[in-house]
């Protein structure tokens, strides 16, 4: 369903102190392009370099100095296009957008306007295991990136790093389809979790390689949209959800007292937890778009599109279907699993002809929480996808019960070795002969006389005798062999 037509839904409305206020969130992503050099010359865009160590005479605007589009940039943003459902423009335009800014050399940033390379598509974004919304993309369109001013290394003067300007970065607008910060927090983890498989993006926020503008107006339930304001340069998905929040206190705020809410761009700051004025409206640049006249229009083929179709990836939204569909998962543990490529992967390692509910319980609840609790991912997991695959093997063999499988873990997290020779070598079996479990439980009920009595009037002291015999037997008898034995020897 299209969200411009969304009813409000009654939870997501902020209580006003004149009555109910619905917001309205549309979000600009601007996603670093991952490729070896900058989207119109042939510099690194690697991170961290010394200032100024990657400009070519491109990025710092020398005379006569013309752009050279990088195709490998093409191919990502088609790419993503691709992963975002939407329409391949065969035919876009790059534009030159003018403002002056320390930063930008050349006086004008090259971007696309009217024409971009990828039209309106649209990504499905889980809120919860039962909640779903579908969220309309705009449009995608290259452009490239500014340097970077610095004002804190000379008393007087401003230091410019020009080592971003000319990276290639995709624009992805979204309609404003968004009615809450939670929506707004999903809606970008999933974008990243898309162009992280795709590989187009590597989602960094922290390097400030996936960036967003945040929109956000307020309205009354069923009302025509507000005026909304900008919230330039967010970098954690954390502060977007903060910034909706307390962008949209503020405005209800203002329009609860009578006033009218100015169009105008605004910055989040988190020590402070508000949101304030950058530049007003009156101020806001007239960009005068013209065609880029060093620049051809970007054209390619079918071929070209079909090509890249071809080789993308498994997405992550047919990965969760599988997974439901093969491994019988719930749709939560799915999402889970499918929202880092790599977890993916190792999950379909260890599950591969195994029980995949006891494989998905094993990487979820032991492996993750552990890599969680130690900061680590995936890729430096102590326990490989074959040890862990051995381990519930094990468990589906009966060779060992639950409880001794996180011994094994344990072991296998801080020692490493073969699962199976482990259990062998240090005695983890379990008990299956079930002449010695008799033979502790014979011992137990001769121990203890009251206690069968109490048993045979309350069944449930039954875990009392579980208790002891598994003491007995070193937390090594089978469990379901134990019941059987002391119901039958209790005449329970």
């Amino acid at each position: 369903m299209n969200a411009h037509s969304r009813p409000a839904d009654p939870k997501k409305l902020i209580k006003g102190a004149t009555g109910d206020w619905e917001i309205v969130i549309g979000l600009e992503i601007h996603a670093q392009v991952t490729s070896n050099a900058k989207l119109f010359s042939g510099a690194s865009t690697e991170f961290g370099g010394e200032p100024n160590a990657h400009v070519s005479l491109v990025d710092a605007a020398m005379p006569g100095m013309l752009p050279v589009i990088n195709e490998e940039c093409v191919r990502q943003a088609v790419r993503t296009g691709l992963g975002l459902n939407a329409a391949i423009n065969h035919r876009s335009v790059f534009d030159r957008k003018n403002y002056f800014y320390p930063d930008l050399p050349q006086g004008y940033q090259i971007s696309q306007y009217k024409h971009p390379i990828v039209g309106e598509g649209e990504i499905a974004v889980d809120l919860s295991p039962t909640e779903q919304i579908s969220v309309g993309i705009e449009r995608l369109h290259l452009e490239q990136d500014a340097g970077k001013s610095m004002h804190d290394q000379h008393p007087t003067m401003s230091f410019v790093d020009l080592n971003r300007s000319g990276v290639a970065l995709m624009e992805i607008v979204s309609k404003p389809d968004l009615r809450s910060a939670d929506e707004a927090k999903a809606y970008v983890s999933k974008l990243r979790t898309i162009l992280r498989y795709i590989g187009s993006c590597d989602g960094d926020m922290e390097k400030g390689n996936l960036r967003a503008d945040v929109n956000v107006s307020v309205r009354r339930p069923g009302e025509p949209f507000g005026t909304r304001c900008e919230i330039k340069n967010v970098n954690s998905i954390r502060f977007i959800g903060q910034a909706v929040e307390v962008e949209a206190r503020r405005q209800i705020g203002i329009l609860e007292d009578g006033g009218k809410i100015d169009q105008e761009t605004r910055l989040y700051d988190p020590g402070k937890g508000e949101t304030r004025s950058m530049r007003s409206k009156e101020e806001a640049h007239d960009y005068r778009y013209f065609p880029d006249p060093d620049l051809l229009p970007l054209e390619f083929d079918d071929a070209f599109v079909d090509d890249l179709k071809q080789h993308l990836p498994e997405l992550p939204d047919a990965k969760k279907a599988r997974f439901i569909a093969d491994y019988g998962l719930s749709p939560y543990d799915a999402s889970v699993l499918v929202a880092e490529r790599d977890q993916a992967d190792y999950f379909e390692a260890v599950a591969k002809g195994r029980d995949g509910k006891a494989a998905a319980n094993w990487v979820i609840n032991e492996l993750f929480g552990r890599l969680n609790k130690e900061g680590k991912d995936v890729s430096t997991s102590p326990v490989s996808a074959a040890q862990l695959g051995g381990l519930v093997d094990l468990i589906g063999e009966g060779v060992i019960s639950g409880k001794i499988a996180k011994d094994l873990f344990e072991i296998l997290w801080t020692e490493g070795g073969d699962p199976r020779e482990l259990v062998e070598t240090r005695g983890m079996k379990q008990v299956t002969d079930t002449g010695a479990i008799e033979k502790a439980v014979d011992e137990i009920i001769a121990a203890n006389p009251d206690k069968v009595e109490q048993v045979k009037a309350k069944p449930t002291m039954l875990g009392w005798f579980v208790g002891q015999a598994m003491k007995a037997s070193g937390g090594k008898a089978n469990p379901q062999a134990l019941n059987d034995i002391l119901k039958a020897k209790l005449g329970i």
